[in-house]
């Protein structure tokens, strides 16, 4: 029989039962995802996409896009409106105590009770895992074992984020949600959380994590999809994503010299003595101004030459809105 515990969330953890294995390819899948608020406001529309095992994913979108509302579908914390979505090949809300001892959650917010030690806080929450990690082990692993006796109350934002990932950690997960974990972390925090992240996926663990550091997305993801109103409006790598978008190049026009002189075949637009040119050929137009530059026997000052990045392409296909 399978043991229940309630968890910090409100909802029931089980002790994993024995057997149930599954050794699909997908980890995660969602088809035709819907999700409505109260009939009227459809957050999200239709969205497809998958998670491979062993994979980091990153689910990307502009504030109210619908991303958090997609990843708590996937947690089994709420029932599409339409569509279908599994979980280790499980459905996460109907088949809950099948799913939920295997997957890690790290929520936006933990709230974890304030007078509780660190290490008193682990060890309640390590009572819903199945061979949980140690305690000592999983606080060392994200940074808190110098905070293990100090209250809840007492730590700082970041040191709360740690927390909440060492508990999201201690069930020992096969597929690990991450939703914005580095929100409030310091710079070495940040570094500390991407490179444990790297382990994780070395180790065989699925990660699917939400992020407004693009940086943070383009380092970490194997595959990422950015959502806008509610749909998927781009998916790949962040190579993939980040190569739909022009490369740029930026000089200073050298003196006396009009731009009418520039070559033809490189649009370029000019303003004051500034030229900047959008390319999807970088290393063409790049050549052929440098070709130009030396018959014309100038230098190009100021020279700067990069391929686009993905917070580029997020504003592009996003409108610049500010990322949830």
């Amino acid at each position: 029989m399978t043991s229940v515990i309630r968890s910090r969330d409100g909802t029931h953890c089980s002790r994993r039962p024995a057997g149930g294995t599954l050794g699909a390819m997908e980890a995660i899948e969602a088809e035709g995802l819907k999700r409505r608020y109260a009939q009227e406001f459809e957050a999200v529309r239709g969205v497809s996409f998958s998670v491979r095992e062993g994979e980091i994913f990153a689910l990307l979108g502009t504030n109210g896009a619908g991303k958090t509302s997609t990843v708590e579908v996937l947690e089994g914390l709420a029932r599409p409106s339409a569509g279908r979505v599994r979980v280790l090949g499980f459905d996460p809300f109907t088949e809950r105590a099948r799913v939920r001892p295997r997957t890690g959650v790290m929520l936006q917010e933990g709230g974890f009770p304030s007078e509780l030690t660190v290490t008193e806080t682990a060890r309640m929450w390590a009572g819903c895992a199945d061979a949980p990690r140690p305690v000592p082990e999983v606080l060392e692993t994200v940074g808190l074992a110098h905070r293990a006796d100090v209250r809840v109350l007492q730590l700082s934002g970041g040191e709360r984020r740690r927390l909440d990932l060492a508990l999201a950690l201690i069930g020992r997960p096969e597929v690990l949600f991450l939703d914005e974990p580095t929100t409030g972390m310091d710079p070495e925090g940040r570094r500390e959380t991407a490179a444990l992240v790297r382990t994780l996926r070395a180790e065989g663990t699925t990660v699917l994590l939400t992020t407004h550091y693009l940086d943070e997305a383009e380092q970490l993801a194997d595959r990422l999809a950015i959502m806008h109103a509610g749909e998927i409006v781009a998916s790949g790598t962040p190579e993939q994503v980040v190569a739909a978008q022009p490369s740029r190049i930026r000089f200073r026009l050298p003196a006396g010299l009009r731009p009418e002189r520039l070559p033809l075949s490189v649009p370029a637009a000019v303003h004051g003595r500034t030229v900047s040119v959008r390319t999807h050929t970088l290393q063409e137009a790049l050549t052929e101004l440098l070709l130009w530059a030396r018959a014309e026997g100038v230098e190009l000052e100021g020279l700067h030459a990069r391929t686009a990045s993905l917070e580029e392409a997020f504003l592009e296909i996003a409108g610049a809105e500010v990322l949830r």
